[in-house]
């Protein structure tokens, strides 16, 4: 027998009965990997009793900010000497340290600024202009589980998330948003 694949798209009032739902999944036999939470509001993994999510911002956070460090190092270290008669201005050295602490200190973080904006902008998936499972009440406050498994019964998790208090059970639909 084939198994066909569950698409649940389950919409709850509150944090508390969606946490409550994914702890009720996961002593059914759903994956972590098998369900997503959908908020209208920042919601983070340990209010809803999930593992940590993986995410590659803070590493091309830190290489930007070597970028940047690489880039005002070359600024302020190699540019002066690239003119066939150097700048001498009395008895200063040819790069002065307070200002070059300061720009160096500032590209830095010019680097790191634009390549964490970067980095959230890719690893989000913004903009997306495929179809996705949605629905309007979760711009209203509300919470929804999506369940997309294929080793689990569809009956089994419906009534789950019925008998857990969503508002509203249902096969998920992919649409425009």
């Amino acid at each position: 027998m084939a198994e066909s694949k569950v698409d649940i798209l389950a919409v709850f009032p509150d944090l508390e009965p969606t946490a409550d739902a994914i702890e009720h999944l996961r002593s059914i036999g759903v994956h972590d990997e098998c369900m997503n939470i959908i908020s209208g509001v920042p919601v983070t993994e340990a209010m809803l009793g999930r593992p940590n999510q993986w995410t590659n911002v803070p590493r091309i956070a830190l290489g930007g900010s070597i970028l940047g460090f690489l880039g005002g190092a070359f600024l302020m270290f190699v540019t002066p000497y690239l003119y066939p008669y150097p700048i001498q201005v009395g008895s200063q050295y040819p790069v002065p340290i307070p200002p070059t602490v300061v720009v160096l200190f500032e590209l830095t973080m010019l680097g790191m600024l634009l390549s964490t904006f970067l980095g959230v902008f890719l690893d989000s998936y913004f903009p997306n202009y495929r179809p996705m499972k949605y629905v309007p009440e979760v711009s209203d406050g509300k919470y929804a589980i999506l369940v997309e498994c294929t080793h689990v019964e569809e009956k089994k998790v419906m009534d789950a998330l019925t008998k857990l208090g969503a508002e509203s059970v249902k096969p998920a639909e992919a649409q425009h948003l």
